[in-house]
């Protein structure tokens, strides 16, 4: 897929240009993560002081949004130039790895958006010789969410990490739980150590998988919405290595062009 036609797609699609994300999820976002809540920091504890403002002025960089304080209203904006620009960097960043056919770790707390998008991409790395890592299968992870402590299972579809809430498949969600928090890849690295596994040179996903792996010193990389500071920020300080702007929330099938653009890129097979 060209530029230009990935490019279009984006803004057909909604994956930048105007996105449903709104203003006001996005400030709430940016005053949250000024107050460093754990909901919104996604495991990374960041080393510089950040105000409300200086996220904004961030995201305004980065991802497009407008840096005016006075517009709290409407649908967010990411610009498609700053989406094209972080998918080239995460395709070189995949290319590299597969160069040196390096293990490599995905994990989604959007398994049922994001979930092919990775596995695309998983198949293309295996493919090429990198060893997809999928340690502590079935392992318990607790996660706080607005509904109080709950346990979900760590599970991996096409070697894509993703976690899942215990009981019988006909009870639980077939393509797995949203979640943001740090805890399932700290959950899987500790299965790397335990299990004999070589550590992942590169950790690919979103949410806490990028930012909770990047806080532990590993290579991360992934995808953020414009409420998703944390993983800008974490890029900033320089534990993130490419947080690519995009709408992480629309039809999984709209991520296919994605997919094809990065590995054409990254010249590997699908």
């Amino acid at each position: 897929m060209s530029t230009g036609a990935l490019r279009a797609h984006l803004l057909a699609a909604r994956l930048a240009g105007t996105v449903a994300t709104s203003r006001e999820e996005s400030l709430r976002s940016y005053r949250l993560f000024a107050a460093r809540d754990p909901r919104v920091t996604l495991g990374l504890d960041p080393e510089w002081g950040w105000g409300e403002r200086d996220v904004m002025a961030l995201m305004a960089d980065k991802c497009g949004v407008s840096d005016d304080p006075g517009h709290v209203s409407g649908p967010d904006v990411i610009d498609p130039e700053r989406t094209l620009s972080g998918l080239d960097a995460f395709a070189d960043r995949l290319a590299e790895v597969a160069a040196r056919r390096g293990p490599v770790l995905f994990g989604t707390g959007h398994p049922h958006r994001l979930l092919g998008f990775y596995a695309d991409l998983a198949d293309a790395l295996s493919a090429a010789g990198c060893l997809v890592l999928t340690p502590a299968q079935g392992r318990c992870v607790d996660i706080t969410t607005r509904f109080g402590l709950r346990t979900y299972n760590l599970d991996y579809v096409r070697g894509v990490a993703l976690v899942r809430e215990p009981g019988p498949p006909s009870a639980r969600r077939e393509t797995g739980a949203h979640t943001h928090s740090p805890l399932p890849v700290r959950t899987a690295l500790e299965g790397v150590l335990d299990g004999g596994w070589p550590l992942p040179e590169l950790v690919v996903g979103d949410h806490g998988w990028v930012c909770g792996a990047g806080q532990l010193g590993i290579e991360a990389i992934g995808v953020a919405d414009t409420d998703d500071p944390a993983l800008f920020v974490g890029e900033a300080e320089g534990r993130v290595s490419v947080a690519v702007p995009l709408d992480d929330a629309v039809r999984s099938d709209y991520y296919r062009p994605l997919t094809r653009y990065v590995l054409n890129r990254a010249c590997l097979s699908q």
